[in-house]
């Protein structure tokens, strides 16, 4: 799994850690680790998490019931899918420039969403809050070149890259935010304007 030495009981907990990851794209709670493996209390939960932060296994972030980081390769011996890149950021709020590189891979699978998505992109803004889109979270993307009415689409403008919902109701296309204090982005005849994919889910980075 990784060169960092852990005793038994530290790679069980570990072991919690990255399914809760695969599975449900987020680390446990320690309420969920303890109760997983059977420990008598939360406390000893926390206990063998300060031990895997010691040994340089884990990142542990105050203050998040789930701040749990983990710093070693995945065994993904029984898993076939590697995970969901991360390609850049996407706003919600003023469109940013989206940095189409692999940042890093995602331990989370493809079919927890319908339709799969092809990628993640990691979520700057406040503008789609309204519909559960925050800033910091990871966006799941299926690729398309085209959309209805409504639907929440990646968009690209001017060279930007934007999430918001595609508004077809008027003569001229417009982007709509999902916060009443962001105002609609018009498409002018002239624009960049494409569409680069479809919302698919929302995967929460910290809570």
């Amino acid at each position: 799994m990784s060169e960092v030495k852990l005793t038994k009981a530290q790679t069980r907990v570990l072991d919690v850690i990255q399914q809760s990851i695969r599975d449900e794209g987020r680390p446990p709670t320690r309420a969920e680790i303890a109760d997983t493996l059977g420990f008598r209390s939360i406390n000893a939960a926390e206990s063998h998490l300060r031990a895997l932060e010691r040994r340089g296994a884990i990142r542990l972030q105050g203050g998040a019931s789930r701040g749990i980081q983990c710093l070693v390769p995945f065994d993904d011996d029984n898993h076939d899918e590697p995970g969901l890149p991360v390609i850049g950021k996407v706003a919600a709020g003023v469109p940013i420039d989206s940095v189409a590189h692999i940042e890093k891979m995602v331990p989370v699978r493809s079919d927890l969403f319908s339709p799969s998505p092809d990628y993640l992109l990691r979520v700057q803004g406040e503008s789609m809050i309204d519909i559960g889109i925050f800033d910091g979270d990871l966006l799941a993307v299926r690729k398309s070149d085209h959309a209805k009415h409504g639907d929440i689409v990646v968009a690209r403008l001017n060279g930007e890259v934007t999430v918001k919902r595609l508004d077809r109701s008027q003569k001229t296309l417009r982007l709509l935010a999902e916060n009443i204090d962001f105002d609609p982005i018009v498409i002018t005849p002239d624009a960049e304007f494409f569409i680069e994919g479809h919302a698919v889910g929302v995967i929460r980075t910290a809570l």
